[in-house]
């Protein structure tokens, strides 16, 4: 998609450099959500799968993605987005992966979390007293990975500074639609969602599935 075909006035051309953190039992969804969204705007953005080991990356859905190595991101990414998943609970004790998470977060313009991926960057001490959510089922697990994060059970997904984290799974999309609309304009970001016929939570205060 060209920004100029969903009628985007800009002023200066945007070139972003997105980086997406996958390990093994990713969740389908926290990956290819955003990405349906991201990868829209290809003249834009760039998309690149890292993973610590720069390997064939596999999840439970039997997706596979070749990645590239984390440690060889030797620019500064612009977007680097860490899903949730299975594989967060042995992630969180993987002292390489957060001190990774850690390096690249603190030299990334922007750093965005999925469903249990908040556990993984509240890990690195990066959000500590910050606003942060995650996934409502998985919600006393995440939070307490980061007992000096202000945890936000009721919101879809949160902003604080740079850090954008999102509740469950399609709450990703919701979460990467508001960074565009922060980005780009409100009706940018709708134009996106109508165009994938996606009923996009606008509201990032107000997630229904918080109380279930």
């Amino acid at each position: 998609m060209k920004l100029e075909e969903v009628g985007y006035n800009f002023k200066m051309r945007i070139s972003m450099y997105v980086g997406i953190l996958l390990f093994d039992n990713f969740e389908t969804l926290d990956v290819f959500g955003p990405v349906e969204i991201i990868g829209r705007l290809k003249d834009f953005y760039t998309i690149t799968f890292y993973s610590l080991s720069g390997e064939l990356i596999k999840n439970s859905h039997g997706v596979s993605i070749l990645t590239e190595k984390l440690e060889s991101e030797n620019n500064h990414l612009d977007i680097f987005i860490i899903p949730g998943g299975l594989g967060t609970r042995k992630g969180v004790d993987d002292i390489s992966l957060i001190d990774s998470i850690r390096k690249i977060s603190i030299l990334s313009k922007y750093v965005l979390t999925v469903c249990t991926g908040s556990a993984l960057l509240a890990r690195t001490g990066l959000l500590d007293n910050r606003k942060a959510t995650s996934n409502k089922r998985s919600f006393e697990w995440v939070t307490g990975n980061g007992k000096n994060v202000s945890w936000i059970k009721h919101a879809r997904w949160t902003v604080d500074g740079k850090y954008y984290t999102s509740s469950g799974v399609s709450a990703g999309m919701d979460m990467t639609l508001g960074f565009i609309s922060d980005l780009h304009g409100l009706e940018f970001a709708r134009k996106i969602a109508f165009e994938i016929e996606y009923n996009w939570t606008e509201q990032k205060e107000n997630d229904s599935f918080s109380e279930q």
